[in-house]
């Protein structure tokens, strides 16, 4: 499971008040992206984008039986079989962090987020972009931005998700082929 953490939420009535994690339904990326402009477009098609690096660094089938990540975001990110979340709220960060269970890999989005909401959680700072507790599960990363969270960039951020997992049999289904691809090479 792959839950992304951010510190802001789409501006649309609906969203405002979720305190719980629920997927969305086929078509609503594409809705709150036409409705809210630029920002939340660029955001789903960040982190599609690094699900099916993912995807492709694993030689995972699920992701990979949609030809691009486009098709990917439109027909399979955040709805409720795709092991991907995202978090609205630093309450639900403290949450999770409370019950680690070690099958998840949590994404905090946001050096500034992290700082505020992290009080540094025992991180170790990679350089100024990325952060990592292994122990908990953490990634720091940059917001999902095309200039912030560059191509380059969720490459790394590709290579930490692979290494957190790298001594971990209890790994989820997005994660469990690179397991695989790692005790082949």
């Amino acid at each position: 499971m792959i839950k992304v953490f951010m510190a802001n939420r789409p501006p649309l009535a609906e969203y405002q008040n979720v305190a719980e994690i629920c997927a969305l339904s086929f078509g609503e990326i594409a809705r709150v992206a036409a409705e809210t402009g630029n920002h939340w477009r660029k955001v789903f098609n960040v982190y599609a984008k690094f699900i099916y690096s993912l995807g492709l660094a694993a030689d995972n089938h699920d992701v990979l039986r949609y030809k691009t990540w486009q098709q990917y975001r439109d027909n399979k990110l955040l709805q409720a079989d795709s092991q991907t979340q995202l978090h609205f709220d630093h309450q639900g960060l403290s949450r999770v962090l409370a019950n680690t269970d070690g099958r998840a890999v949590r994404i905090v989005m946001g050096k500034a987020f992290a700082e505020r909401v992290l009080n540094n959680s025992q991180l170790t700072w990679l350089d100024t972009h990325f952060a990592i507790n292994a122990e908990l599960g953490i990634i720091v990363c940059p917001y999902f931005d095309y200039r912030q969270l560059s191509n380059a960039r969720i490459e790394v951020l590709v290579s930490l998700v692979m290494s957190l997992n790298d001594a971990d049999a209890g790994v989820d289904p997005i994660i469990n082929p690179i397991m695989n691809t790692i005790d082949n090479d």
